[in-house]
């Protein structure tokens, strides 16, 4: 199971409800394992759903992936103060590897009328192109990170592409309603469309297109915590890991190591709070679990320095009277990024700022 918050919020929707599930083959094993249609049963000894493989060019996927989906998309959405980059060649591999999932999507769909689930800023054409060949689908689409506002998506030279691919969708989902605002008000400054305010929905051309929010969550009870020995056990074995008192009282932080994650500014708190009441100095500890994230884009590997520099900086000030625990992620801790739904597992590191005193 890759460490990916999209696959831990829908692989239980795929055990349960069985279909296909149509992803990229970036695993170094993925093409051994696959049938000579690309696809293989998952979970291992269960077979509870079908993965698809679709295999990319390495310079389709640095188009596509690390370009203008992760270089372009993500930051543009995100409003982290990082400068989104916009390149032809990468919205055109973007556009490209949308049209091979179509390809897939109907290959795979069985009859004129299935029920596509489409994942993520990744697909935002895919809709429409699906729709285009697929008329009586239902397609419904989830963006998974903010919609931005209608005059910052206006940075985006494929603004109009982007909204239009989406409006392919029966029903187009986002995490707030204040994102699902920002897309109307978005259709509203940039199409010729009908909106209906008091249905949030999007009529271009005659047919309409809902607008929901859906606050996405997590498998609970997760199985992986039914399974886990008792919270008392698993404390102690966390402490006696990181070479903790038994007594100590420890923060923990769990994320993709990305800058929209806020773990500079974690760190900065803790060392804050120690700087207010340091009667906590050597009674609390941080731990911050990163799993490395698209390692391959330059931004990703300076923030992970960074990481690196201040939690060995916050360490290094609290810790002359204890012992100092300074392992941490960078940008040396790398693993192959996860397909969709991989089986290997990424290379994760810990990151432990402020440790004793």
């Amino acid at each position: 199971m890759p460490a990916s918050g999209l696959v831990t919020a829908l692989e239980p929707v795929m055990r349960a409800c069985s279909g296909t599930w149509i992803a990229h083959g970036s695993g170094s094993a993925d093409r051994e394992t696959v049938d000579r249609n690309d696809r293989i049963r998952v979970p291992p000894g269960e077979g509870s759903y079908t993965l698809r493989r679709v295999w990319l060019q390495p310079e389709e996927d640095r188009g596509y992936y690390y370009g203008f989906s992760n270089e372009g998309l993500w930051p543009l959405c995100h409003i982290a103060h990082a400068r989104p980059e916009f390149r032809v060649a990468d919205f055109d591999q973007y556009l490209r590897v949308n049209r091979r999932f179509a390809d897939v999507v109907v290959e795979e769909a069985g009859g004129a009328d299935p029920i596509v689930l489409v994942q993520d800023y990744h697909f935002a054409p895919l809709p429409r192109l699906i729709r285009e060949r697929l008329p009586r689908a239902t397609i419904l689409t989830f963006w998974h990170i903010p919609w931005p506002t209608a005059e910052r998506l206006g940075i985006c030279p494929w603004d109009r592409a982007l909204i239009e691919g989406l409006l392919g969708s029966s029903i187009v989902g986002f995490h707030t309603q204040e994102h699902c605002n920002n897309f109307l008000e978005s259709v509203d400054r940039i199409l010729e469309a009908r909106i209906d305010r008091e249905r949030q929905s999007v009529v271009p051309g005659g047919r309409e297109t809902m607008v929901r929010p859906y606050p996405i969550s997590i498998e609970w009870p997760s199985r992986w915590a039914e399974q886990a020995p008792p919270v008392g056990v698993c404390r102690a074995t966390v402490r006696a890991d990181l070479g903790l008192p038994p007594g100590a009282l420890l923060g923990v932080g769990v994320d993709g190591l990305d800058y929209t994650k806020g773990i500079v500014e974690r760190f900065l708190a803790v060392e804050r709070m120690l700087e207010r009441w340091p009667e906590w100095l050597g009674k609390f500890w941080f731990a911050q679990i990163a799993s490395p994230s698209r390692t391959l884009i330059e931004r990703y590997g300076a923030f992970g320095e960074e990481v690196e520099r201040v939690a060995a900086r916050i360490s290094g000030r609290f810790g002359a009277t204890g012992a100092i625990l300074p392992s941490c992620c960078s940008a040396r801790t790398t693993s192959r990024r996860p397909s969709s739904s991989s089986t290997a597992r990424p290379t994760s590191a810990t990151c432990r700022a402020s440790t004793t005193g």
